[in-house]
């Protein structure tokens, strides 16, 4: 029988030199996105930190130190730590990884403030809608002064679902997407330093831009309200994306997206359109938003949620609409549409979304010109 192969000196000083450069990742957030990314990132030979607000949720494997890893990706993650405390999570983290819904970046910002040093990177996954400006302003009210770069990724890199608890199954990854940071110079910074680890991510034009081209904003909310009746009678038992979307359903899904489309044109960004982004996605053509919904052979089969009570409302609703219209308020564009789908999800949830949503004062926007938002986007300075 063969010995097996032992690497010689000058390939363990190569692997050892490899895992000196990748960068010590805290992650932030245990749910399907946090455990799914702490995982591979382990898997990949990262030092991993791994938060979550609630012991609960960690217990399971905060002894083990590890989560395992199937279907696109196979194995287990190690972790180096798994805590609930945020100091001790981010303290030597060269890269702070928010992977939450979006409705808890606001309590991630206030619980990192006081800890933040020079040097670090933040990064939501993903921001939604005025994610990084959110965050941004929220951690400079808390009195943090340090070099800190905020950016957010357009979307999660991963579809993965937590199976059991410290079990992770991974439906893909996505090639493509987009991070912009403030300031918008600093983005080739962050792209640099997540692709140590990540070759998917390439550099986005701004935050505003990121946040803007938001195109679940668009079909998630609509479609899971304007379809409310169907859902609650079926428990979700139909194709979302083509039984659900009607041609006059769609018709209230194009109207939204002009009017997305046209409060980032008042920002000076030329946002994409929902038919242009199926187009670009899918190569799904069509005169209108309907027919180019039906031609997405991708959403074929996907069907409808089984409740409205889920993060198509919940969490899409507050934290990309309501930012959307307060932004459009704030530059006097019109959202009609936009408005009376956040005032129908709140009488559905019976719960005040505009109360609990994104808005120009959270993002530090209210007293602010196109000129001077565009120049915090861009500079990164309050001095306006």
């Amino acid at each position: 029988m063969l010995a097996p192969i032992q690497p010689s000196r000058k390939s363990r000083f190569r692997q050892k030199t490899a895992k000196q450069l990748l960068p010590r990742i805290a992650v932030l957030g245990a749910g399907h996105g946090g455990q799914g990314m702490a995982g591979h990132l382990g898997l990949m030979g990262c030092e991993v930190s791994l938060y979550n607000r609630s012991a609960d949720r960690i217990a399971p494997f905060a002894m083990a130190k590890s989560i395992e890893l199937t279907g696109q990706i196979e194995g287990f993650g190690a972790l180096e730590q798994v805590t609930t405390d945020m100091e001790s999570a981010i303290k030597d983290a060269a890269l702070i990884m928010v992977v939450v819904p979006a409705n808890g970046h606001a309590a991630i910002a206030r619980a990192c403030a006081p800890y933040l040093r020079d040097g670090q990177i933040v990064v939501l996954h993903p921001g939604r809608t005025g994610g990084a400006l959110e965050f941004f302003n929220i951690i400079r009210e808390h009195g943090c002064t340090a070099n800190v770069i905020i950016s957010e990724a357009s979307t999660l890199i991963y579809a993965c679902r937590m199976l059991n608890p410290a079990k992770v199954h991974v439906f893909g990854i996505k090639n493509v997407i987009p991070v912009a940071a403030i300031p918008s110079y600093r983005t080739p910074e962050v792209i640099n330093k997540l692709n140590i680890i990540y070759p998917q991510f390439v550099p986005g034009d701004n935050v505003l831009k990121t946040s803007l081209d938001n195109i679940g904003a668009i079909f998630h909310p609509a479609l899971t309200i304007l379809n409310a009746g169907r859902i609650e009678s079926t428990h979700g038992e139909f194709d979302f994306y083509m039984d659900g979307a009607t041609p006059a359903v769609a018709r209230v899904l194009e109207t939204m997206d002009m009017e997305r489309v046209a409060v980032a044109a008042a920002l000076g960004i030329r946002a994409m359109t929902a038919r242009e982004w199926l187009y670009i996605a899918y190569d799904a053509a069509g005169r209108t938003l309907y027919e180019a919904m039906q031609a997405n052979i991708g959403y074929k089969g996907i069907t409808a949620p089984p409740t409205t009570l889920m993060r198509y409302i919940t969490e899409d609703v507050p934290m990309s609409l309501v930012p959307m219209s307060s932004l459009g308020h704030h530059l006097n564009v019109p959202t009609p549409m936009i408005d009376n789908m956040i005032h129908l999800a709140s009488v559905i949830h019976d719960t005040d979304y505009w109360a609990e949503g994104r808005t120009v004062e959270t993002m530090g926007l209210a007293e602010l010109s196109v000129k001077q938002i565009r120049k915090l986007v861009l500079e990164g300075t309050l001095d306006v």
